[in-house]
């Protein structure tokens, strides 16, 4: 039987004809990705879905995908398919998350440069046959300060642009390394530096909880009342409440903001201010953009349904069929180890080296490695995936290296990983045990042996009597039940860490509780 891919939103003639030149049949129907019962009802017949954002993929409309092997989002979001739907369906989800970088970081100035200037202000009083010249006295931007938060991908471009427009950049980005900054000629600054230089600043991360209303009415109170703030990157990273306030208070000279929180916004109250720009979510929408990110994902897909290639997958790692059983539980230690170190890592990376001991080193370990830093990076970096991860790393300076030795100690295999940060250094190592359960074996040295549970409290302490009873006293007031305590020391008197398993989420007070407690060093909770 021949291959099938529906293409549901518009996508340019290059890219199905991509699809076709491979002998893959195409269904072009531009327009049903908006009818989603319609939808639902034809997506049996198909081994692959080619959308844009007009596409909604939902449950419902998997439920029917019985042959569905891949869909691929021409762009970056992936709001509209639910993920966890395919993943449960074993459905590849792709995009293209580097095709629309230079047209975002573009917009970005351009906003920039309108802003500074007033010209949709000017244009509107022009054609009203007004002629307020005076009224439209704008500000130069050469020489001006631009605070960058977010320096990954689209944010590299937009401080490049801006250097070229001789402004001064200072940037902020949590996987910002020294000589990266220096390789980018901007100065590293903290995030409340840049609300306190900046003349303009501009938002390029994705929104996490880590980075929802990373404007807000804290971050404004720093600013500069001449500040203008520019938004292409998500909806929700400013708090637009805040931003009216100190807009209508003239605590902020003006904004110019393409994405919203609630999309597509038709009654937001920023439109009613003078010194507010506004689009309806641009970054991406060039005709140079919409083409390469078609023909991007037409290869991507075609090269999947074909051979089996998978390429920029948000759901699933590169690794072939035959490895996939014998890797799945070194795959979930990788994953778990590098999230354990993404969680209790506060400052800036500079390398990870990651030791494969063992059987395991004759394994994909590409594979392993690529697993290990898309769950480090994750807690920030929303959109990294398993594929992408370490270009993502590459361009944060951040230097990767694999090693491959021979077992040594009592575990015939594992994965050791050491992250060296501008601040510390973090190490740890796991193993699979013979029933294909991950488990943790090392942190900083200190041998420990601990399960990985859903909900976890890690300790740093001083080694004195009684501790681990106060910290189980604290746990009981605090209404949390102990599933498993997990204690290893470097040696009497010295350092101690705690894994604790409890059966909840641990909330900000228990976490402020346990560090009230003496000689208690550092607690932190992870989630796996």
């Amino acid at each position: 039987m021949s291959i099938k891919v529906l293409v549901s939103d518009k996508l340019s003639e290059e890219s199905v004809k991509i699809f076709k030149d491979k002998g893959i049949e195409v269904d072009y129907q531009p327009d049903v990705g908006k009818d989603k019962e319609k939808l639902a009802q034809i997506i049996e017949d198909y081994d692959g879905l080619a959308i844009r954002s007009a596409t909604k993929v939902t449950e419902n409309v998997l439920k029917n995908a019985s042959k569905l092997k891949v869909i691929g989002r021409a762009g970056i979001g992936v709001d509209n398919v639910d993920i966890q739907a395919a993943t449960s369906n074993g459905i590849i989800v792709m995009n293209t998350p580097f095709g629309n970088s230079v047209t975002t970081a573009e917009h970005a100035i351009t906003l920039m440069m309108a802003l500074a200037r007033q010209i949709p202000q000017a244009d509107l009083s022009t054609k009203s046959s007004l002629w307020e010249k005076s009224k439209f006295m704008g500000v130069e931007i050469t020489n001006k300060t631009l605070g960058v938060i977010g320096c990954g991908n689209i944010g590299s471009i937009v401080i490049d642009r801006a250097k070229g427009l001789k402004m001064k950049v200072i940037g902020f980005d949590p996987y910002l390394t020294e000589s990266r900054a220096d390789t980018l000629g901007i100065e590293k600054v903290e995030l409340e530096e840049i609300f306190k230089r900046s003349d303009f600043i501009t938002v390029h991360t994705p929104l996490t909880d880590k980075t929802k209303n990373i404007i807000n009415f804290e971050a404004i109170k720093l600013m500069k009342p001449t500040v203008r703030i520019i938004n292409c990157a998500r909806g929700g990273l400013i708090d637009e409440e805040a931003l009216l306030k100190a807009i209508n208070e003239n605590k902020v000279a003006g904004a110019a903001i393409d994405v919203f929180t609630e999309e597509p916004a038709k009654n937001n109250p920023l439109f009613d201010i003078d010194n507010v720009i506004c689009t309806p979510h641009l970054g991406a929408s060039t005709l140079e953009a919409q083409e390469k990110v078609a023909i991007q994902i037409a290869e991507q897909m075609s090269d999947f349904l074909l051979s089996g290639a998978i390429t920029n997958a948000i759901n699933f790692p590169s690794v072939s069929a035959e490895d996939a059983s014998s890797m799945e539980p070194y795959l979930l230690l990788a994953k778990n180890l590098g999230s354990f170190a993404g969680q209790i890592t506060e400052s800036a990376i500079q390398s990870v080296k990651i030791e494969y001991a063992g059987d395991i080193a004759d394994m994909n370990i590409d594979t392993l490695t690529s697993t290990i830093i898309s769950s480090l990076l994750k807690p920030l970096l929303e959109d990294i995936n398993m594929v992408n991860s370490l270009v993502i790393a590459k361009e944060r300076g951040i230097k990767i290296e694999q090693l491959k030795t021979d077992s040594h100690g009592v575990y015939g295999s594992y994965i050791k990983v050491v992250v060296d940060t501008e601040r510390q250094k973090r190490s740890l190592a796991g193993t699979v045990f013979s029933d294909r359960s991950a488990r943790i074996i090392q942190i900083k040295d200190i041998d420990m042996e601990a399960k990985f549970g859903s909900h976890m409290i890690y300790i740093t302490n001083n080694d004195k009597p009684g501790l681990v009873g106060k910290i189980g006293d604290c746990l009981g007031s605090q209404g949390v039940n102990i599933a498993n305590f997990n204690l290893g020391r470097d040696r009497i008197g010295g350092n101690v860490i705690e894994l604790i398993e409890v059966d909840t989420p641990i909330n900000d007070k228990v976490l402020e509780k346990l560090c009230d407690i003496d000689d208690i060093v550092q607690v932190k909770r992870l989630n796996f």
